[in-house]
């Protein structure tokens, strides 16, 4: 896609790294440091290696002053970033869970980190950002979407919570479209992308290369000055009478019965969809949106989301969800509880739970300097 490896300069400085991984090309051009996601044929899928390869070029930029501007991208046509590794996810939860939260804390940290970041972090969100790949892109401070984008937190169809700062970004969307989101995991484009705070700029694809051309010599606003346009039109603005309405009830039971009854067909269309979700993953997660409204921070939500994400790990649904969307594809899911009405308040609950090897603990001050 857009400046990924095919797009690189021959033999491009690493800036000082050793290229000893090649699923994260890094490397300096001009004032710019790159950092291209190099897994296409998995859709650049997040592994714990390659969060460590950009969580180590990060450091190293961050003390080289003469690296003025973090790029990152993905190579293939296909997309950013499809997410975590879920198949990895899906095998480490049959034999003990013991990998995932090794790779969730280190990967939270990297999200936080990427919030945190002082000199401008550019991400091309061109094509597929989903999951991880938002966690990667959507906490940067200039997040550039083109006509190709489709943006999406579908952890509820998988039998997750919204992760990587996911709750935190979709809580503060206006109106209830984050909730919106959340629950349906429903793909948006540019526009909407902008609307619910996720991106701030639309480049068309074709000009991206352009652009990260003019990065490695250029200052950010110079540059989006030659390039930026208007987004396409989106489709959420327009919906936003039922949305706000039907997402604003005070639990998923009521939401869906909301959506079915206002008369809007995309309002029966989306319930429809809600209940192919599941239903345990559902009510967590809008206990969790809810929650992330209240929560002053992005590490403090990340702190929940780890809770959530471990306490998932042991739940069937988790296994069964990845099993039908990746494994055997048959897209036919069977949950359990299978019914929202049969997921209690005890199984809700253990989702902020302190996992059973500690807190991820990134809200105490001593984990964030």
């Amino acid at each position: 896609m857009t400046t990924g490896a095919a797009g690189a300069p021959d033999a491009p400085s690493t800036g000082g790294l050793p290229q000893e991984d090649d699923t994260v090309l890094v490397r300096r051009e001009g004032r710019a440091g790159r950092l291209t996601l190099n897994r296409p044929r998995a859709l650049n899928a997040l592994t714990h290696t390659m969060v460590s390869r950009i969580d180590a070029a990060l450091t190293a930029w961050e003390g080289d002053p003469s690296v003025h501007t973090v790029v990152v991208d993905g190579a293939g046509e296909r997309g950013l970033c499809a997410g975590g590794d879920i198949r990895a996810i899906h095998e480490d939860a049959l034999t003990g869970g013991t990998a995932s939260p090794a790779f969730w804390r280190d990967e939270y940290r990297l999200n936080a980190r990427i919030a945190r970041h002082e000199g401008p972090y550019v991400a091309f969100m061109d094509g597929i950002v989903m999951g991880g790949g938002v966690g990667v892109s959507a906490h940067g401070n200039v997040r550039i979407v083109t006509e190709r984008s489709r943006v999406a937190m579908p952890e509820t169809g998988i039998g997750l919570v919204p992760d990587v700062g996911g709750t935190y970004l979709l809580s503060r969307a206006p109106g209830e479209l984050g909730t919106h989101l959340a629950l349906t995991g429903a793909a948006v484009g540019a526009a909407d992308a902008i609307l619910c705070g996720l991106a701030d700029h639309f480049v068309p694809s074709d000009r991206l290369p352009a652009l990260a051309a003019e990065l490695a010599s250029t200052e950010v606003p110079v540059a989006l000055g030659r390039h930026a346009a208007p987004p396409p039109g989106g489709e959420l603005a327009a919906d936003r009478a039922w949305i706000d309405t039907c997402y604003a009830a005070d639990s998923v039971e009521e939401i869906v019965d909301r959506l079915f009854g206002c008369g809007h067909r995309a309002a029966k269309q989306t319930a429809e969809t809600i209940l192919t979700r599941s239903p345990t993953a559902l009510k967590a997660t809008l206990a969790a949106l809810r929650g992330a409204r209240a929560l002053g921070t992005l590490e403090e939500v990340l702190d929940a989301e780890y809770r959530a994400s471990c306490a998932a790990l042991r739940t069937p649904d988790l296994v069964e969800g990845i099993r039908a969307q990746v494994i055997d594809k048959d897209r036919m899911p069977h949950w359990a509880p299978a019914e929202l009405e049969l997921v209690t308040d005890a199984d809700v609950a253990r989702f902020s739970a302190v996992p059973a090897g500690g807190d991820l603990g990134l809200a105490r001050p001593e984990a964030v300097s």
